[in-house]
C-alpha cells in the first residue's frame, strides 16, 4: 500500500506503513513549525494527513498539544459495565484515528531527515525489519517503535527467573506479573514435558524450565512472538530444555502439564499487540479447551490462566467458561486466585476502575474426566 502527496509543485509516493492495518489518508498536508495546535487537529478530525517537514521536538509537542485538546470519553450512569466498555473501545480508536493523522517519513536507511532528530534505526529495523523503509507512517507509531527499542533494551526484571525478559515491538511485554508468581509456585504435576502454549514473551516456559521441567515446547503463531521468545530462551540459557515452535495452539505429541494464558477479553484487538488480550468470541480459549484431551497424557494435567476482567464488564460469564471446560471433558481439581498490583487497579479515573479494582487472576488445574 503507498501514500501519495504533492510536495513543491511535484507528485510523490512512498510505501505506507500501519501497524493496525489503517488504510492510507487520501488528503495529505504538509506541515511544518508554523502549524498550530488548533489547526492541525481540526485539520485530523476531518481526516486530512499532515506530513510532518519541521523540527522533531516540535513535533512531539504538537503531537502532545492534540492530545490535550480530544475530548474526554461520553459517560452515562445508566450505561451498563459491558457498554462502558464498548464506548471506551470506541472513544481510543476514535482518538487513534485523529492523532495518527500527524504523520513522518523515513528514508531507506531508516533515518528521520528532520531537525534534533534522534537516530531511529535500531528502532525501527527491530520492529519493520531491515527491508521496511523508505515508508510514512504516523509519529505516534514511529514513538510505540522507540518505546519498544528501551524495553527490549532495558527488559522487564522477573522475579521468578531472577533475571530480565527483553520483549519485542509488538509482543506483550511481562510487566503484570500475578501470573507469572502463579506459574511460579503452583506444584509441578509432571517435571519431564510441558506445553507453554501461546508463549509471547517466553516467559512462561523459561520459568518451568527454571522449576526443573526437563523439556519445554513454547508455541505461538505471530513470528513476532517467535523470535522474541527464542532470543529471551536462549539469553537465559534454557535453549537445551525450551523448543519454541511456530503453530496455532497445540505442537505435535502429549505433554503430563499444558500450560496456556489465554487472551481474556472478547472482542476485536486493534494491532498486533492487543492480541495478547483481546480475542473475539475468545476463540483461542475454546480452541485450547476443545483439543486439549488429545495433547495430555492420561495422568496429565493443564493449567488455564484467565483473568475475570471479561466477566466484571458482562461480556462472558463465569457458567460460559464452565461449560466449555465441562464440554471438553475436563474437570477442575483445583484453582489458585490472586489479584493484580498493576497501576490502573488504583486509578480512580480509569473509565473501568470499578471493575479493574475488583479483579481476580486465577490459575485453574484441569484433568481430563
Amino acid at each position: 500500500m503507498s501514500i501519495t502527496w504533492i510536495e513543491d509543485g511535484s507528485e510523490r509516493t512512498c510505501r505506507w506503513q500501519s501497524e493496525n492495518g489503517a488504510p492510507a489518508p487520501r488528503t495529505v498536508r504538509i506541515v511544518d513549525d508554523s502549524t498550530t495546535a488548533d489547526v492541525a487537529y481540526k485539520l485530523a478530525t476531518i481526516g486530512e494527513a499532515l506530513l510532518w517537514r519541521g523540527d522533531y521536538n516540535n513535533a512531539r509537542q504538537l503531537l502532545s498539544a492534540m492530545t490535550r485538546r480530544v475530548p474526554p470519553a461520553k459517560q452515562s450512569s445508566d450505561a451498563s459495565p459491558a457498554e462502558q466498555f464498548h464506548l471506551h473501545r470506541q472513544h481510543r480508536a476514535r482518538r487513534a484515528r485523529v492523532l495518527g493523522m500527524l504523520l513522518v517519513e523515513l528514508d531507506s536507511s531508516c533515518r528521520l531527515d528532520l531537525g534534533r532528530a534522534p537516530d531511529v534505526r535500531a528502532a525501527v529495523s527491530e520492529a519493520l525489519g531491515p527491508d521496511a523503509t523508505p515508508c510514512v507512517l504516523s509519529l505516534r507509531e514511529l514513538l510505540g517503535m522507540v518505546g519498544a527499542h528501551e524495553w527490549r533494551r532495558k527488559g522487564v526484571f522477573v522475579p521468578a527467573l531472577d533475571a530480565s525478559i527483553h520483549p519485542h515491538y509488538g509482543v506483550f511485554s511481562p510487566v503484570r506479573g500475578e501470573y507469572i508468581q502463579l506459574v511460579a509456585g503452583a506444584p509441578l504435576p509432571d517435571t519431564d514435558r510441558a506445553f507453554d502454549i501461546g508463549t509471547g514473551s517466553g516467559v512462561l516456559a523459561a520459568v518451568l524450565a527454571r522449576r526443573g521441567v526437563t523439556s519445554v515446547a513454547a508455541t505461538d503463531k505471530d513470528p513476532r512472538s517467535i523470535a522474541c521468545a527464542r532470543a529471551n530462551i536462549d539469553a537465559l540459557g534454557f535453549a537445551d530444555r525450551v523448543e519454541v515452535v511456530q503453530a496455532d495452539i497445540f505442537p505435535s505429541g502429549r505433554a503430563g502439564l499444558i500450560l496456556c494464558n489465554p487472551p481474556w477479553i472478547p472482542t476485536k484487538p486493534t494491532s498486533g499487540i492487543e492480541h495478547a488480550v483481546y480475542d473475539p468470541g475468545s476463540r483461542m480459549l475454546k480452541s485450547f479447551l476443545s483439543r486439549l484431551r488429545g495433547h495430555l497424557t492420561p495422568n496429565g494435567e493443564a493449567w488455564l490462566i484467565v483473568s475475570d476482567l471479561a466477566e466484571l464488564l458482562g461480556l462472558v460469564t463465569r457458567a460460559e467458561l464452565l461449560t466449555a471446560i465441562d464440554a471438553a471433558g475436563l474437570a477442575v481439581v483445583g484453582r489458585t486466585d490472586t489479584t493484580p498490583t498493576h497501576s490502573r487497579v488504583t486509578d480512580s479515573s480509569d473509565v473501568l476502575h470499578a471493575a479493574r479494582s475488583r479483579e481476580t487472576t486465577s490459575l485453574w488445574r484441569l484433568r481430563a474426566r
